[in-house]
C-alpha cells in the first residue's frame, strides 16, 4: 500500500521525467537549469487570467523526497539502473522559485512562475507544478469573471459534489475564495484553508418528510441561526407561503434557496409574497447550472436575488475547461535556450514581466529579460531561495485582496465578460535580439 497521501509522492508525474533523470545522471548533466511556466494563449472569449496555484507549488517543493516504498516500486518495473534509483533517495528542492503572486493577472506568453535549480530537481517537478498552476488559474479565471457578473452579490462555491476528484473540489474552493467568492460548501475548504462554510438543504430533506411545512419547521429548529429554506421541491409559490406561516408563529428565517425552473420568474414572486408577509429582510438564494453569463442575465433582469451557489461549471471551467500552458527549459548551464518547434517556439533566457500603469488602470506589460533595465513594477518576486522560503506564506484573506485590487485595476473593456481588444503585452528588443542570436547558433547545429 502507499505510505502516504498520493498528491504528495513526486511519483505523480510522467514516466518521461523520471527517465530523462536518469539519462542525464547518465551523461553527468545537472548543471543550473531555468523552467518558466506561461500560458501560450488565452481561451476564446477570456480577457485576462488570474494566477492562482502558487501554494500548493511551495508546499509541494518543500515536501518533496521519495520514499523507500516508492524506490522499491521504481525497481520492481525494471527500467531503472539500481545506482540511479539510489541517487534518489537524497533529492530535495533546492532551488529558486520566483512566481507572480497569487490573485495577480496575466496574460499569454507571460512566465507565472520561474524554477531555477540544478537540472534533475527542475525537470522532475514539472508535471505536478503544470497539474496545480493549471488547474487552480483555470477555475480561479472563471471565478472572477462570475464576481464581475454578480455585481456585488455574493457567490458561494458549490462545486465539489461533480468536481473531477477530491483535490479538485478542495482547490476549486480555494481558487474561487482566491478569486473573490464569498465562500463555499466544502466543509473541509473551511477547517484546510479558513474559508467561510454555507450550506441549506437538499430537496431530500424536503421528501423525506410527508408535510412540507413539518419539514421547514424541523430545520429552523434545528438550524436556528442558519435558516434558509429550500422551496422549489414541489410548488414553489406555496412553499414560500408556508415560509411566511412559519415566520409568523415566530421561528426566525434567514432566506430561502431557489434552485430550479425560471430563477428570475420565481425570485420575482417568492419577493412579492415574503414582502407581503412581512419578510422583507428575508434573502432569496438563486443556484442550479449557474455560470457568469447565466448570473449576467438574471442581473441584467434586475431578478430579486440576493446571492448565488455557483458549482459545476465553475469548477470544471465548461466553456474552456483548458489552457495551453508550458513549462519550458529558458537557461541551461548559463546559457539560453529556445524551442523553435512550429507553432511552439518560445523566447530564451530568464525573463521579468514589468506592468505599467495609468493612474489605477494597468497600461501595458513588457516581456523582458530579468536583468533589463525597464519601466514598470515587476511581477515576478522571490519566492524560494535555496529551497526555503524567503518569507513567511501570504494569506489567503491577503491574497483575495490582492486579487480584488488587481481586478479593479483591469480596463474597463477588459473587465466585460464579452471578447475585448486584447491587453497590449509588448516584447523587449533585448529578448528579440537574443532569440535571433540562439537561433543563429542552433542553425550552425
Amino acid at each position: 500500500m502507499p505510505s502516504r497521501d498520493l498528491t504528495a509522492s513526486p511519483l505523480l508525474t510522467d514516466l518521461y521525467q523520471l527517465t530523462m533523470l536518469q539519462a542525464y545522471r547518465a551523461s553527468g548533466m545537472n548543471d543550473v537549469a531555468s523552467f518558466e511556466l506561461f500560458v501560450r494563449a488565452l481561451p476564446a472569449g477570456r480577457n485576462f487570467l488570474l494566477v492562482a496555484g502558487l501554494e500548493t507549488v511551495v508546499e509541494y517543493l518543500l515536501a518533496l523526497r521519495f520514499a523507500d516504498d516508492e524506490l522499491d516500486w521504481l525497481g520492481a518495473t525494471g527500467r531503472f539502473d539500481p545506482a540511479f534509483l539510489d541517487s534518489l533517495r537524497d533529492l530535495r528542492f533546492s532551488g529558486d522559485l520566483d512566481a507572480m503572486p497569487e490573485g495577480t493577472v496575466a496574460f499569454a506568453d507571460e512566465p507565472l512562475l520561474r524554477v531555477t535549480a540544478p537540472l534533475r530537481e527542475a525537470q522532475l517537478i514539472e508535471t505536478r507544478v503544470l497539474n496545480l498552476v493549471h488547474y487552480q488559474t483555470l477555475v480561479a479565471s472563471k471565478a472572477a469573471r462570475c464576481v464581475l457578473a454578480a455585481g456585488g452579490r455574493p457567490l458561494v462555491d458549490f462545486g465539489l459534489r461533480r468536481a473531477h476528484g477530491a483535490e479538485a473540489g478542495l482547490l476549486s474552493a480555494r481558487a474561487s475564495f482566491l478569486a473573490g467568492f464569498a465562500g463555499t460548501a466544502t466543509v473541509e475548504a473551511g477547517r484546510r484553508f479558513g474559508i467561510p462554510i454555507f450550506g441549506t438543504m437538499a430537496h431530500s430533506f424536503v421528501q423525506a418528510h410527508d408535510d412540507e411545512a413539518a419539514a421547514f419547521a424541523d430545520f429552523a429548529r434545528a438550524q436556528p441561526g442558519n435558516t434558509t429554506l429550500l422551496i422549489d421541491t414541489y410548488d414553489t409559490a406555496r412553499a414560500a407561503r408556508k415560509v411566511v406561516a412559519l415566520a409568523r408563529s415566530g421561528v426566525p428565517v434567514q432566506g430561502v434557496r431557489i434552485d430550479s425552473g425560471d430563477l428570475a420568474a420565481h425570485a420575482r414572486q417568492v419577493r412579492r409574497i415574503l414582502d407581503e408577509g412581512g419578510l422583507a429582510s428575508a434573502r432569496i438564494f438563486a443556484s442550479g447550472n449557474l455560470d457568469e453569463e447565466r448570473v449576467r442575465q438574471l442581473v441584467a433582469s434586475g431578478a430579486p436575488i440576493d446571492a448565488f451557489g455557483v458549482g459545476t461549471r465553475m469548477n470544471v471551467s465548461a466553456d474552456a475547461p483548458f489552457l495551453d500552458c508550458a513549462y519550458k527549459l529558458a537557461e541551461y548551464a548559463g546559457r539560453p535556450r529556445r524551442k523553435r518547434s512550429e507553432g511552439k517556439a518560445t523566447w530564451p533566457g530568464r525573463k521579468q514581466v514589468f506592468r505599467r500603469h495609468d493612474g489605477a488602470t494597468m497600461a501595458g506589460d513588457l516581456l523582458a529579460l530579468v536583468d533589463d533595465a525597464a519601466e514598470g513594477e515587476p511581477l515576478l518576486v522571490p519566492v524560494l531561495r535555496g529551497g526555503a522560503r524567503v518569507g513567511p506564506p501570504p494569506t489567503l484573506a491577503a491574497l483575495r485582496d490582492h486579487a480584488r485590487a488587481q481586478i479593479a485595476a483591469l480596463p474597463p473593456r477588459l473587465q466585460a465578460l464579452d471578447a475585448a481588444a486584447p491587453y497590449p503585452v509588448e516584447i523587449a528588443p533585448s529578448l528579440r535580439a537574443l532569440a535571433a542570436a540562439v537561433d543563429a547558433q542552433t542553425a550552425r547545429q
